[in-house]
Formats: C-alpha cells, structure tokens, sequence
C-alpha cells in the first residue's frame, strides 16, 4: 500500500506520519508537495499536524485552497482513505470534506500532552481494529482545536455515526459533545486532532495510535482482495 504524505509551508508533523508509515507499518509512502497535481499513484492521503501557512487567516485555510487539495478532494471521492490530524483536520473542515470549524482553545491556551480518547465508531476503516468503546491514551498539540458546529450539523454527525473519538475524561479545548474525530458519510475521510503517530510505538510511551494505520492498511488489502 502506498502513501501520500501532504507537505504544506508550516507542516511539522510529516515527518512522523511518514515514520509511522514506512518503519513501523513497513507500508510504501512518499512525501507529496502542496503544489502538486496528481495522486493517482496513491492509495491513501495523510495531511499532518503543524501550522499550515503559519495559521493565517485561520488554521487551515490558506492550506486548504493549495493546487494538491483539489486532487484530495478527488482522492476521497473516489474512496481512498484521507486522514486528516491536527492541523490536517482543520484543512480538512477548510476544505469542506468534514463539516464544522475551529475556533482558540477554551482557555485561550496552546495545548500539549496526552489525553484519554474513547472509540465511538469502530466501523470505520480507520477504527476498524479497535473496540467500540475501547480507551486510548493519545497526544494532542494544539491551540485551535476546538471544534464547532451548530446543531443542526451535531445531530446529524451523531445519527449517522460520524463522531468516531471523543474526548473521555474531560474537554481540552471546549470541542461540541468532546469531538476529537470525525469521519465523512461514506467513512472515508477522518479528520481527529490527537496524533496517532505520536502514539504508535512503545518508545514513545503508547501504541494506541497503531491501530489506526494497521486498520487503514488492513480495510485496504480486504477490499483489493474482495475486488480480484
């Protein structure tokens, strides 16, 4: 399975998404510049944490009206796996692939450490190796990571099953109903503001975010198989 790993000016987590992918997962994967045009040579797209554009105008957005975002958009309408972290989720809700927004910390404050997140959905294809309801440890380094939307949206993120992590030992950041990950309606675009890269050896402190990538290639490798 081969990788994407979006690079914007002002990304600083890449390196890990790219780590996580190619020396622990032992998967295939490429660093992929914001000004490119085609990522048909990819099965799946990662968009990592860091501070798109220094966060101008709004954490994201400048990021979000780059030329290879056109081509995500593309990639996740033809159902490949897009996965959204930090400041990779705020591109993502910029982009209008994942519905809301982001606003400052409640706090007003910039956020780093780890935190208890609980598995909402694990019928996604990127929770599909966890339990529904299992807790992970997982950090988060962010200081707009608030998620907000009205409720009319909140109402349909929770019929259709689309808040996939919460927050589950109190609110970081002031997130609606303690989002910390949701998914788009077909499943296959996950934006989540904890970093499972950070969390996917046990040098680090936790393995809870490996799951998430074994998932990824997992669903992958069963749905080509299902296909030949």
């Amino acid at each position: 399975m081969k990788f994407a790993v979006i690079r914007f000016p002002g990304s600083a987590c890449d390196l890990d998404l790219y780590h996580a992918v190619t020396d622990i997962l032992g998967e295939e994967a490429e660093y992929v510049s914001h000004e490119a045009t085609d990522l048909s040579a990819y099965d799946a797209i990662l968009l990592p944490g860091g501070a798109s554009y220094g966060d101008y105008l709004r954490a994201g957005a400048m990021a979000a009206r780059t030329p290879v975002m056109e081509k995500v958009i593309r990639a996740a309408g033809e159902g490949k796996p897009v996965l959204g972290v930090g400041n990779g989720f705020q591109v993502l809700a910029e982009a209008g692939l994942l519905p809301g927004a982001f606003l400052k910390n409640r706090d007003g404050k910039f956020i780093c450490r780890a935190v208890p997140v609980r598995v909402e959905n694990n019928r996604t294809m990127f929770t599909a190796g966890y339990g529904e309801g299992e807790e992970l440890r997982l950090p988060i380094a962010h200081g707009e990571g608030n998620y907000y939307c009205d409720e009319e949206t909140y109402s349909r993120l929770k019929e259709n099953k689309q808040i996939v992590l919460t927050y589950s030992e109190g609110n970081p950041d002031g997130s609606v109903g303690d989002i910390a990950g949701i998914a788009n309606e077909n499943g296959n675009v996950l934006g989540m503001m904890p970093h499972p890269e950070r969390a996917a050896e046990s040098l680090l402190g936790s393995e809870d975010g490996l799951k998430l990538f074994q998932s990824i290639v997992n669903e992958w490798r069963e749905s080509h198989a299902n296909q030949a």
